[in-house]
C-alpha cells in the first residue's frame, strides 16, 4: 500500500475490528467517552455477534455468570444467570442497536492486513469485501482489534486412523449443519472440554444414547442457572444498586474460589469431586472418569448448569469412557483397550484453533512484525506496535471484564495523547533482563498447540498479565500513563494530532498523567 493510496483511502480516528462482545463494548466506550473521536467497526461476517452468532450446535451457552459477562453499563435482567447462546445474541444486538453502534458496522469487511508509517502517523489497513470480492482501504490513528482467540473459521480435529472409513456423519460443532437430524440416533462426542459438557445432556433429549469418549477426565462443577441472590436483590432494589452488588459479589467469589484452587489445589480438588461423588452416586466410579491429573484451573473449569450433565448420566441417558482412539471403524471407533463403541453420529468436540487477530499481517514502518517475538504490554499491546490494541479477556472469570477495562484504558490513553499532541504510543521493551513465560498459563490442548505463536509476558508490570480483575481494576483506571515503557511522539512543530502529518514524528519523554 503506497503514501499515495493511503491519501485517498477514508479515515477514522479509531477503527474497531470485530462486532461480537468485546466490539461492541470497545465501541460503546469510544463513543462515550472520546465522543469527538470518528470510529468505524469492520465485521468478517454478516452479522452482530461474534462467538454467539458463529456456534449454532445445540444447548450452546456461556459458563460464565451473565451478571458479569454482561456490560456494566447495560445490566443483565433476565432470570438465567448461566444463560444460552440465542439469548446471549439477543443481548449483543440490542446493545448494538440500543447506542447505536449497529449503525457503524461495516459487515462482511475482513481485514487481511495492516502498516503503520510513523511518518504519516496511521495505519492503512486493507480488508477484503467478501459480498463483493473488492479490497476495502481505510486508515486510523488507532486500530482496536476484537477479534477474539479464535480462527473463526475452521476447529480442531486431530487426524485419526481410519477417519475415512465411519459410514456415519462426523460433525465439528463449530460447523453444526443447521438440520442436523440426531433424533433417536446413537452419538459418539469425541472431546471432555466445555463443549462436550454442553452437548451431551442437550442432545440426550433427543438422541437414542450419547457417549462421551475422552482421552482424559475434566473438572465439571454443578452450579444452578439462576442465581437466587441476584434475582432477589433486583426485585428489591434499585437497578443501579442491585446491579452493583450483584456484580461485586460475582467478581468476587470468581477471585475468591480461583486464588483457593492456586494456594490449595488438593483440598479445591477433593470438594469437587466430593460433589460428583454426590450427584453420580457411590456405586460411580468417579476417580476414573472426574479426577484429571491436573490441578483445578491448571485448565479452565466446566460447568454444569442445574447439574444438567449428571443428571443426564443417572438417567442413562449420557454415558463417560475415558480411553484412547486406536482407530474409526465404518460403524464407529475402536479404542486402544479393545472397545467398540457404535455410533450413528461422531461429533469431534476436540477444541479450537488458537489465532490472535484473525491473522492480520502486521507491519511497522515496513517491517513484519512477528507477535510472538513481542512482550504483551497489560495484557492489550505489544512491544513495539504502536497505536493498536487487542481486547483480550480473562481466562479465569468472565470474559467481558478485561474487555471493559481494556476499552476504558485504550480511551484514556487517547485522551492523554489529544492532551499532549501525541501522535504516536509504542510500548518500549524493556532494556534490562526480564523473565519472560508465555501470556497464557493454561495447559489445555488448544492453548500448548499455539503457545509458540503467542505473545510472551514478562515477571513485572506493565509487562505482566495477572489475571486478577481487582488488581487490573485499580491499574487500568489509576497507574500513570507515562510509565516508562510507554514512548510516545509527536510530530516537529504539531500541537495536536494531525490524521495525514507528513512530518517525521519526534520522541518525546512522557511527562504528566
Amino acid at each position: 500500500m503506497t503514501v499515495e493510496h493511503a491519501e485517498r483511502a477514508e479515515h477514522v480516528d479509531v477503527l474497531i475490528v470485530g462486532a461480537g462482545l468485546s466490539g461492541v463494548c470497545a465501541a460503546y466506550y469510544v463513543q462515550t467517552r472520546c465522543p469527538k473521536k470518528s470510529y468505524a467497526v469492520l465485521e468478517g461476517r454478516n452479522a452482530i455477534g461474534g462467538t454467539w452468532d458463529l456456534f449454532r450446535y445445540p444447548g450452546v451457552r456461556s459458563d460464565s455468570d451473565m451478571h458479569t459477562l454482561g456490560y456494566s453499563f447495560r445490566p443483565w435482567r433476565e432470570a438465567k444467570a448461566i444463560a444460552d447462546g440465542p439469548a446471549i445474541l439477543k443481548y449483543v444486538r440490542e446493545t448494538a442497536e440500543e447506542y447505536g453502534i449497529d449503525r457503524k458496522i461495516r459487515y462482511n469487511h475482513r481485514l487481511r492486513r495492516a502498516e503503520w508509517s510513523s511518518e504519516q502517523g496511521l495505519w492503512t489497513v486493507e480488508a477484503e469485501n467478501s459480498a463483493t470480492g473488492e479490497a476495502v482501504t481505510l486508515t486510523c490513528n488507532f486500530l482496536f482489534m476484537c477479534t477474539g482467540y479464535y480462527d473463526y473459521e475452521r476447529g480442531y480435529t486431530p487426524g485419526w486412523p481410519g477417519v475415512d472409513r465411519f459410514a456415519g456423519h462426523i460433525v465439528h460443532p463449530q460447523a453444526w449443519p443447521e438440520n442436523l437430524d440426531y433424533a433417536d440416533k446413537r452419538v459418539l462426542i469425541i472431546g471432555s472440554g466445555a463443549t462436550s459438557v454442553t452437548l451431551a445432556p442437550a442432545l440426550a433429549e433427543k438422541a437414542a444414547h450419547v457417549t462421551v469418549l475422552q482421552r482424559s477426565p475434566t473438572y465439571i462443577v454443578a452450579r444452578p442457572s439462576e442465581d437466587a441472590i441476584a434475582n432477589w436483590l433486583y426485585q428489591r432494589l434499585p437497578t443501579p444498586v442491585a446491579r452493583q452488588l450483584v456484580r461485586g459479589k460475582n467478581i468476587a467469589f470468581g477471585m475468591y474460589f480461583y486464588s483457593l484452587a492456586r494456594r490449595k489445589p488438593a483440598f479445591v480438588k477433593e470438594e469437587i469431586l466430593k460433589m460428583t461423588r454426590e450427584m453420580l452416586g457411590p456405586d460411580y466410579d468417579v476417580e476414573k472418569d472426574f479426577s484429571p491429573s491436573y490441578n483445578p484451573w491448571d485448565q479452565r473449569l466446566c460447568l454444569a448448569p442445574d447439574a444438567d450433565f449428571f443428571n443426564a448420566i443417572k438417567q442413562g441417558k449420557v454415558s463417560i469412557v475415558t480411553d484412547q482412539i486406536e482407530t474409526f471403524t465404518e460403524q464407529g471407533v475402536c479404542t486402544s483397550s479393545g472397545k467398540e463403541l457404535a455410533a450413528d453420529i461422531i461429533i469431534t468436540a476436540t477444541g479450537l484453533n488458537m489465532r490472535l487477530m484473525s491473522g492480520v499481517s502486521l507491519t511497522v514502518d515496513g517491517a513484519r512484525v512477528d507477535l510472538a517475538e513481542t512482550l504483551s504490554y497489560r495484557g492489550m499491546m505489544y512491544s513495539g506496535v504502536p497505536n493498536l490494541a487487542s481486547s483480550f479477556g480473562y481466562t479465569n472469570a468472565s470474559w467481558t471484564l478485561k474487555c471493559e477495562l481494556i476499552a476504558q484504558y485504550v480511551c484514556r490513553l487517547l485522551k492523554y495523547m489529544d492532551r499532549h499532541g501525541y501522535i504516536e504510543a509504542r510500548p518500549q521493551r524493556p532494556t534490562d533482563s526480564m523473565d519472560e513465560e508465555p501470556a497464557i498459563n493454561l495447559t489445555s490442548g488448544y492453548v500448548q498447540r499455539a503457545v509458540g505463536y503467542f505473545p510472551h509476558q514478562g515477571s513485572r508490570k506493565p509487562w505482566r498479565n495477572y489475571q486478577n480483575y481487582a488488581r487490573d481494576l485499580l491499574n487500568f483506571r489509576y497507574s500513570r500513563l507515562n510509565d516508562g515503557a510507554m514512548r510516545y511522539s509527536r510530530c516537529s512543530g504539531v500541537a495536536a494530532p494531525m490524521p495525514h502529518a507528513q512530518s517525521q514524528p519526534q520522541a518525546i519523554p512522557a511527562g504528566g498523567r
